[in-house]
């Protein structure tokens, strides 16, 4: 599932979400959030949210990780992730789809 939403709200004092896009993958959730800082440029935060069940724990716990992507870095990201996406695409081919962890 692909989830958009258009919010100002802040976050933290300095970080304004102007954009957020969410994905559903399994016991994960992506978080795409374009935020604006204090010097009123955009940059991408990427948050990976994973649900844990901790041994000996009834409640479930999520463990977060981000990537902060900033302008001057998007096109060698996006070039060298399209690259690592069709090397693993490549190397798959002809083998049975991947299961979602």
């Amino acid at each position: 599932m692909d989830d958009s939403t258009e919010t100002s709200r802040s976050e933290s004092g300095d970080k304004e979400i102007v954009y957020s896009r969410t994905i559903r993958a399994g016991k994960r959730i992506y978080y795409m959030d374009v935020k604006r800082n204090l010097k009123d440029d955009l940059f991408l935060a990427i948050t990976e949210s994973k649900k844990v069940q901790k041994s000996g724990v009834a409640d479930c716990v999520f463990e977060k990780h981000k990537i902060f992507l900033y302008k001057e870095d998007f096109d060698k990201f996006v070039d060298n992730l399209a690259c690592v996406i069709d090397y693993i695409k490549e190397q798959n081919r002809g083998k049975s789809k991947i299961s979602e962890e």
